[in-house]
């Protein structure tokens, strides 16, 4: 009897030794890596214990963050066409309102400059429109202060051309004032 209690307890010390490992915690999240019923750990996309040593971080994929942020380049890739897709209905999702917008940029054709990159930021209101001008954040350094105007008009003149935007009323109430900021990312061959 004692023995077999003496056996019990170097397995479970064992298995403890085993485990006293400090656990990495993944800081991609919700990476999907392979799992196997015979791993020692969880799967993703999440996994709490209250024996785990670490702090118990669910690990969830969030496409949009509350900063909502948009990369729009004037050639999109051959994966991203589909993204530049203007929807056929009125905007119900951010996704919508992103594609969208990516539909209505058309980049300067003058004084343009390869590679360039602007940012802008601005907000809309219910009604779809602009709540102000959309505001320069960031342009490339080194460059003219007549290209980034360039860049800048042909910005305001592409969204005044799509607004005022037909959203649903659940994302008009979401989105009215809440800060969008673009990137616009001029990746045209002009030498060519």
């Amino acid at each position: 009897m004692w023995r077999v209690i003496f056996v019990l307890i170097l397995i479970a010390a064992a298995t403890v030794a085993a485990d006293a490992r400090p656990r990495q915690i993944n800081p991609i999240p919700f990476s999907h890596e392979p799992c196997s019923v015979l791993d020692n750990r969880p799967c993703t996309p999440s996994y709490c214990s209250p024996l785990e040593p670490g702090p118990c971080i669910p690990e969830i994929f969030y496409p949009y963050g509350q900063n909502l942020q948009l990369t729009i380049e004037s050639v999109p890739k051959e994966a991203d066409r589909a993204k530049y897709q203007k929807p056929d209905h009125d905007l119900d999702t951010i996704g919508d309102l992103f594609a969208e917008l990516r539909t209505c940029w058309s980049p300067p054709s003058d004084n343009a400059r390869e590679g360039m990159q602007v940012s802008v930021r601005f907000s809309f209101n219910k009604a779809g429109g602009l709540i102000g001008p959309p505001r320069l954040t960031f342009a490339t350094a080194g460059v003219p202060a007549a290209t980034r105007a360039t860049y800048l008009d042909a910005i305001n003149s592409s969204l005044n051309a799509c607004l005022p935007l037909k959203f649903s009323s659940g994302l008009a109430g979401a989105l009215a004032g809440r800060p969008i900021a673009i990137r616009y990312v001029d990746n045209r061959e002009l030498g060519k």
